[in-house]
């Protein structure tokens, strides 16, 4: 099936998911709903309930209109159709199995989803609203309410996208905050080689206009000014006697001719319930170019108003673990050409997904499933192309 095709961004990381589909079909109209049980339509009853959703009795459709936080937005309509995949039944029984699932077939764009360097092929969502994909499988108990990636950000990119918990000793976790509509968390202080900066911890907290979300669909990190100029000043002055700081395009960067990790401090962002997360040089900083034989590092944060995004920048060369059950997020340093363990019991066994090799077919699918939940690993093609900054 096809929903139409568009060029793949040059700053975008996006999926390749191997997922094979029967012939679409249109959602009906609330009117048509009435009498049919939630199972055969688990999604719409609900989906026509949102503002973003319009029903028509004339057209017997169901649409849909969505705008982005960069001002982009997308309009269309709710489609149905069966999601194919096989499935491991306990070590080595392979079945085929199917799910039908709900989601929306774009038939207009706005915005940056209209230029050709920017646009993208459709997206995979792994909210926590009833539409998502993670939503409408675990709903009927296909899959847990957990999902995890590893996301690997040397070389051509890659990693893995699990529909179940991946198991690491190291992972740490922090609470979600209830009753957000994105993956927020409450990040409490930020530190350069184990020093806090002075940011009034007011910054940080969560509110309609303000608060610290984990975002894979946004490739920078972004920081509100109350902890960005902080972050960038206590790094000038520990780098600057080694380096030459430059400003590049309204960017902090730096003319650097050794090894970033040896000159550049660590990080760390502290959030609630004792986790931090431990950034390397590596996991702030981006290579733009060179000049006079010195490497030009930038600073990959970028400094916004109200709400700071955790984005690709930070969370690659990491496990990270949505557990919508427990409503926490926990993550991990790990390469993520390496294989994982992924937990398929409501207990700690589990199974050695094995190793998923980024130069292997974008159509290779490993799932793992003992009844009544199912685990999917998929392999992930992630496209990092050298950042542009505007």
């Amino acid at each position: 099936m096809s929903c139409g095709s568009a060029a793949i961004p040059a700053t975008t990381a996006h999926v390749l998911v191997a997922l094979e589909f029967s012939s679409i079909s249109l959602i009906p109209a609330a009117h048509q709903l009435l009498g049919r049980s939630a199972v055969q339509i688990p999604i719409c009853t609900s989906a026509v309930q949102t503002t973003a959703t319009q029903c028509s009795s004339q057209t017997d459709q169901c649409s849909y209109t969505f705008q982005y936080g960069d001002g982009s937005g997308t309009s269309g309509y709710y489609v149905s159709d069966t999601l194919y995949f096989d499935a491991i039944l306990g070590d080595s029984l392979i079945a085929n199995s199917s799910a039908l699932i709900v989601f929306g077939c774009s038939a207009y764009q706005s915005g940056d989803l209209t230029k050709t360097d920017k646009a993208v092929d459709g997206i995979f969502g792994f909210g926590q609203g009833e539409l998502s994909v993670i939503s409408q499988l675990s709903t009927r108990g296909i899959t847990p309410r957990v999902f995890s990636h590893c996301l690997k950000g040397e070389g051509n990119g890659g990693g893995i996208l699990v529909l179940g918990e991946i198991l690491e000793p190291g992972i740490v976790y922090s609470p979600l905050v209830p009753s957000q509509p994105h993956y927020n968390l409450n990040l409490q202080s930020i530190a350069i080689n184990g020093q806090l900066l002075p940011i009034d911890p007011a910054a940080f907290a969560t509110s309609k206009s303000q608060g610290t979300i984990v975002d894979s669909g946004t490739t920078l990190t972004y920081l509100v000014a109350e902890a960005y100029d902080p972050f960038v000043s206590a790094v000038n002055a520990i780098v600057s006697p080694s380096v030459t700081p430059i400003i590049s395009k309204g960017n902090q960067c730096y003319l650097v001719s050794t090894s970033v990790s040896q000159m550049f401090p660590l990080a760390s962002f502290n959030f609630a319930g004792g986790a931090s997360m431990v950034l390397k040089p590596e996991d702030y900083l981006i290579p733009s170019g060179s000049s006079g034989g010195s490497v030009i590092w930038c600073i990959g944060f970028q400094k916004v108003q109200g709400v700071s995004i955790l984005g690709d920048l930070v969370l690659k060369d990491k496990i990270f673990v949505y557990d919508l059950v427990r409503q926490r997020i926990g993550w991990a340093n790990y390469d993520c050409s390496l294989s994982v363990n992924v937990s398929v019991t409501s207990s700690k066994d589990f199974i050695n997904a094995g190793q998923l090799s980024v130069s292997s077919s974008s159509r290779d699918i490993m799932l793992f499933e003992l009844l009544p939940l199912t685990v999917m690993v998929f392999l992930m093609h992630i496209l990092l192309h050298e950042f542009q900054f505007l």
